[in-house]
């Protein structure tokens, strides 16, 4: 088969394609600028909807992270690498070891140790002794960075309900399920054969 057949053959029929474009649930975006489209500036409209779907994917995590990141600098003066850090040791308050911590935020424990020398400075985090390990340490936020984090928690959840508001709650569900379905279905791809299975939630 020549390569132009099989181009043509991966696309959709007219038939099928028109009846995309009539899909109520389907409405298309508002023409986005150069400086707005982001990754979607990559995607050919022959391009197969699933990589479509991935480039939007991309562009909406990118557009929303990019927005956050700019809040929390502009109210608080903080990053947005900051306030995951301290997100994690607020939901463990039992405190954290340095390379569990280093696993959930998935950087380096070199930026850890940065990060955490920072926070410490700045009175936020402590770190305690481990008493059956005397190389390690636990992590835990102190009563001021409990308090500062939740102030900053409370108006960080304002603002991303306000980017999700123009869509219905029924869609906000779909589209949460659906994400879901895709996880578990990659994590299933993922999994070494004769592994454990691989956490899906999160």
């Amino acid at each position: 088969m020549s390569s132009t057949k099989r181009a043509s053959s991966s696309r959709p029929s007219s038939s099928r394609a028109s009846s995309v474009r009539a899909s109520p649930s389907l409405r298309a975006v508002p023409v986005l600028d150069d400086h707005s489209i982001g990754h979607e500036a990559r995607a050919a409209s022959d391009d197969h909807m699933a990589l479509k779907l991935w480039l939007r994917m991309l562009a909406c995590t990118q557009q929303i992270e990019t927005e956050i990141r700019r809040r929390l600098r502009a109210r608080f003066g903080i990053s947005l690498a900051r306030f995951d850090y301290l997100a994690q040791l607020h939901r463990h308050p039992e405190g954290l070891r340095m390379n569990a911590l280093s696993r959930y935020l998935m950087v380096t424990g070199g930026s850890i140790t940065g990060l955490t020398d920072e926070l410490e400075k700045e009175g936020l985090v402590v770190r305690e002794a481990v008493p059956d390990d005397r190389r390690a340490f636990l992590l835990k936020l102190t009563p001021r960075g409990r308090q500062t984090f939740e102030a900053m928690a409370e108006e960080h959840e304002s603002w991303v309900i306000e980017f999700f508001s123009d869509l219905r709650l029924a869609d906000r569900k779909t589209l949460y399920e659906l994400l879901g379905h895709l996880r578990a279905h990659m994590a299933a791809r993922m999994r070494p054969e004769g592994g454990s299975r691989a956490a899906t939630g999160g």
